[in-house]
């Protein structure tokens, strides 16, 4: 009998069952649609520990590398051996929610009579709802909101970890992997978002066929990637979607999407309509569009700075007349990525950190439960407390340079020299981008009205701690708004308003694009930006 383990629960289980069987002997449901026959292509495991008990990977798993398998194809060949997995689709601490505000009801689809019409054309008999999704696609991870058509109120909010995970953690690997696996990431995401669909009409007793649009805000490469584009020139300089260079060369009208949700796979009505919210520029793409949706930028007077962070964080300085912004490629760092004890907002991940006098770690976790690893907000206090106590530089140099620092001694949790090194890159990456946007647009930190932090990461982050490492800017406190997720937000306003989509359209024509990279002091604000100081309050010229 082999051990197998996940979330810290182990099951006996005999040699030659599957992951799957012994998911099922856990009580743990795992996303499939094939009957377990290995063609969906939805069980996709993390294997932790224990991939050399399983069986080689068949030919239905050749699309997957590293410790990723499927958990129907996934065999048990050793006794005693211990197998510990996790499935993709986990509830991490992921933000739904928004900053409360009214919104127009001006929805593509109405109903009159007995007759439900999209764009002015009935496509269907009233079913006794008429509901719209929006979706917030990012990299790491998805949100949802279903909505009533006619009343604009929200039904059902959910979330889930992005499943294309396996094919890497950030965009550039995901461009990659679709060039070598064509269709197995918009596969995943359809499955998985199929899924939620499924289980959020179940709990509210209405019916798929009564959704009759859905709106997706997502980045350039997350957006393309469901509506099925060729991703591949995004990937390469000059970084544009092959939709945005169509619409440059006057090919089309908008970088909007707009297709049939049965063409995508989506479960809907079958007259249903599937929208994706325009790109501004290269990697700026729908989600940041909506954030300027979410926070009224077309009103916005004096000057406000928009900063929406996550594997890929992206900066809009400006206001409705003038608006600069920049695209920040920081990288899975702070998400967990490259961190040897950084993981995701689950359970038991440590969110805040203080030095206590004795010089001892005081840590607060996810769930209040013993710890597993790091996540970002814990990360930015961490790092802020060593600098603060000095037992750390701003070059990241450990008191008596020590190769690593114990932070939590019972779980053996432990942060390295190599840790703070890569989460310098991930932090200098921010901070070029909040700098030269600023500087580009010829305000300083000091002079921003208002900083919108947008984002589930930044809603979590102690803004303190983030200003004192050099991850935000210094803009007076009381002059800093958590949003929430400003890109669910906005995707719920365009769902719910015709006029706001057209109003986002010339909005963002008005957007100057900066390429960070080909400024000539680039390198030189990186190498700056790697310290864990503050930025200047004073415009950098």
């Amino acid at each position: 009998m082999a051990k197998v383990t996940h979330n810290g629960v182990t099951q006996e289980v005999a040699s030659g069952r599957t992951i799957f069987e012994a998911a099922d002997e856990l009580a743990l449901q795992v996303a499939t649609s094939c009957f377990r026959t290995g063609i969906c292509h939805e069980c996709v495991v993390e294997i932790t520990e224990g991939m050399d008990a399983l069986c080689p990977r068949t030919e239905a798993e050749s699309f997957l590398k590293g410790d990723y398998r499927l958990a129907c194809q996934a065999a048990i060949v050793e006794d005693d051996a211990a197998v510990t997995f996790s499935p993709l689709r986990r509830k991490p601490k992921i933000l739904t929610t928004t900053v409360d505000r009214p919104s127009e009801l001006e929805p593509r689809v109405l109903r009159q009579g007995n007759d439900v019409l999209l764009d002015g054309i009935v496509v269907d008999t009233f079913r006794g709802h008429v509901l719209g999704l929006a979706v917030d696609l990012g990299t790491t991870t998805v949100a949802m909101d279903l909505l009533d058509l006619e009343t604009g109120k929200s039904l059902a909010v959910s979330s889930f970890e992005n499943p294309q995970r396996f094919g890497g953690s950030d965009i550039m690997y995901r461009i990659s992997y679709d060039r070598d696996y064509p269709g197995e990431l918009p596969k995943s995401i359809v499955a998985a978002i199929n899924a939620e669909i499924e289980a959020s009409c179940d709990r509210l007793g209405v019916t798929r066929r009564e959704i009759y649009e859905v709106v997706v805000a997502g980045n350039s490469t997350m957006r393309d990637l469901l509506f099925r584009q060729d991703v591949q020139s995004i990937g390469q300089r000059p970084y544009k979607s092959l939709v945005e260079q169509a619409f440059l060369d006057g090919e089309r009208e908008t970088t909007a999407l707009d297709m049939s949700t049965r063409r995508l796979g989506l479960r809907a009505n079958v007259k249903a309509r599937a929208y994706g919210a325009p790109l501004i520029a290269s990697h700026l793409g729908a989600d940041a569009a909506a954030d300027l949706v979410a926070v009224d930028m077309a009103d916005a007077s004096g000057v406000v700075m928009v900063v929406d962070v996550g594997t890929n964080t992206e900066v809009i300085v400006g206001n409705g007349t003038r608006m600069v912004a920049a695209s920040c490629p920081a990288g899975p760092a702070f998400e967990g990525g490259t961190i040897r004890y950084g993981m995701p907002g689950y359970d038991g991940a440590i969110e805040s950190v203080k030095i206590a006098a004795d010089g001892s770690f005081e840590c607060g976790t996810i769930g209040d439960v013993p710890p597993e690893g790091i996540c970002g907000s814990g990360l930015i206090d961490l790092l802020a407390e060593l600098r603060r106590s000095g037992r750390m530089t701003a070059k990241g140099v450990f008191e008596n340079k020590a190769k690593e620092i114990l932070v939590h001694s019972e779980s053996g949790i432990t942060f390295s020299r190599e840790d703070a090194s890569n989460l310098a890159q991930a932090k200098a990456a921010n901070y070029c981008g909040q700098m030269m946007v600023m500087r580009h647009f010829g305000v300083g930190p000091d002079e921003i009205d208002r900083l919108y932090l947008a984002g589930g990461f930044a809603n979590y982050v102690n803004v303190r701690n983030a200003i004192d490492i050099g991850f935000l800017a210094p803009v007076p406190e009381d002059r800093i708004v958590k949003v929430g997720n400003a890109s669910l937000q906005g995707a719920r306003e365009l769902l719910l308003s015709m006029s706001k989509r057209t109003s986002l359209e010339e909005l963002i024509r008005k957007i100057e694009h900066l390429e960070l990279e080909t400024s000539p002091d680039f390198f030189d604000l990186f190498v700056d930006g790697c310290q864990f100081n503050p930025m200047p309050a004073q415009m950098v010229s």
